[in-house]
């Protein structure tokens, strides 16, 4: 593990050695895995419980366990969140699919005790302009968030390039987004969650400082409408106030010398 000059007396977001990236790169490709073959699978009258199940078979099947299903009580290997839900949507038999439904899916896997986590967004058939260039936008941001990850940098220099990945978003589509208040990505390892809370907006040069082998999943969620959400009945899904539509798009990364580092990529 290497660290920056003078990082001793600092706080630093927790680093992880390059045999531990790597550890965490292999639950990260089973996790881009059962994405993948979900996504396939998504179609008029698939229901969402369905994508659950394959995604589950599809982390057993490569010797990993579910991170999501039961923890704190969650009921699945995945959370679906169609439309108007943003994230920690339950997959269910009656909820089936229809075309132009947008959709989020958030999965996470353990292998060998260290997990990954990864989502993304995608339309059932063709999606309308509007919902396209809403998930792009989302994975704009995050991908803005990913090129800040570099030693030396401070947590809410990943926050700052979000929002700024956002603003310029917007610029290129043509509308606002709301940048959906309260929710963000954390730091990941031997936990699914971990400290530090990464928010998606905020000025930089402050928090915690990244140093090679810190590793944070960073997961920005968009919408058409408002920032402002609910938590339904259910007691897991939150939906936007609104009735707005959003997206959710989240990689976990590490930083390393040689820039940041995608851990939650499909394996070659």
């Amino acid at each position: 593990m290497v660290s920056l000059p003078g990082l001793r007396s600092r706080k630093v977001v927790a680093q992880r050695s390059a045999a531990e990236l790597d550890a965490m790169a292999v639950a990260g490709a089973l996790v881009a895995a059962a994405l993948r073959a979900v996504r396939e699978a998504a179609a008029p009258g698939v229901s969402t419980l369905d994508l659950d199940r394959i995604a589950e078979a599809v982390i057993r099947d490569g010797g990993g366990v579910p991170s999501f299903l039961g923890y704190h009580g969650f009921p699945a290997t995945v959370c679906s969140s169609v439309n108007d839900r943003v994230v920690h949507g339950i997959p269910s038999a009656a909820e089936v699919l229809s075309a132009g439904d947008l959709v989020s899916i958030d999965c996470g896997a353990i292998v060998d005790g260290w997990h990954g986590d990864s989502a993304v967004t995608f339309g059932v058939g063709e999606l309308i302009p509007a919902d396209e260039a809403l998930s792009a936008a989302t994975r704009d941001s995050m991908e803005a968030g990913i090129a800040a990850m570099v030693p030396g940098n401070r947590l809410s220099d990943v926050s700052h390039a979000i929002e700024r990945g956002t603003r310029a978003a917007e610029a290129k589509y043509g509308r606002r987004y709301g940048i959906v208040e309260g929710y963000g990505g954390h730091g990941i390892g031997r936990q699914m969650h971990m400290d530090p809370f990464l928010p998606n907006e905020g000025a930089p040069g402050r928090g915690p400082l990244l140093a090679p082998g810190s590793v944070l999943a960073i997961e920005p969620m968009l919408t058409l409408g408002t920032v402002k959400t609910r938590i339904l009945d259910d007691e897991w899904t939150v939906v936007t106030t609104d009735g707005s539509r959003a997206a959710h798009w989240e990689h976990t990364v590490a930083v390393t010398e040689d820039g940041p580092r995608i851990l939650t990529l499909a394996a070659d």
